[in-house]
């Protein structure tokens, strides 16, 4: 039972360490740590996909009257979504919008808007995955996964 709490290359080399010289302990190493942060990235990528759908759902139910289905808003009124500079550049603004609503000017794209948006009523973990489907929707993209815990630390 000893085995399973040492440090993870100490389980590796317990009986093999007397066969293995040093270039193939560090090969042996490196490619555990390769499997390690590929099976963590794999795990954020199937994370950030399912925030993603929910995402979609709720901006069909919440955003897409004012955002249009494609993320385009309409001119000058509603900021678009799409290839929006804002969003990527302004993430905690963003997320309060969504979170408190906002009103007052916003430049998106080098255009001016000056409309309010009312508060969405959303629980933090929606507005996390309603951000993680704008931002890897219509031209935007980020890996950068929005989570429920950053938006509950972001207050008016």
């Amino acid at each position: 039972m000893v085995l399973f709490t040492l440090p993870l290359k100490e389980k590796v080399f317990i009986g093999l360490s007397p066969i293995l010289d040093q270039s193939m302990k560090e090969f042996i190493l490196a490619t555990i740590a390769g499997v390690l942060i590929i099976g963590d990235v794999l795990c954020q990528d199937a994370r950030l996909a399912a925030s993603i759908e929910r995402g979609s759902e709720i901006y069909t139910d919440f955003c897409v009257s004012c955002h249009m289905p494609n993320g385009e808003g309409i001119a000058y009124t509603f900021p678009p979504l799409a290839n929006s500079d804002y969003l990527l550049q302004n993430r905690v603004e963003s997320i309060k919008g969504i979170k408190y609503g906002r009103s007052g000017e916003l430049i998106v794209n080098g255009i001016s808007y000056n409309n309010t948006m009312d508060p969405l009523g959303l629980e933090d973990d929606e507005i996390a995955d309603v951000m993680n489907f704008i931002l890897n929707s219509w031209g935007n993209s980020s890996n950068d996964m929005v989570t429920k815990e950053e938006v509950t630390t972001i207050t008016e």
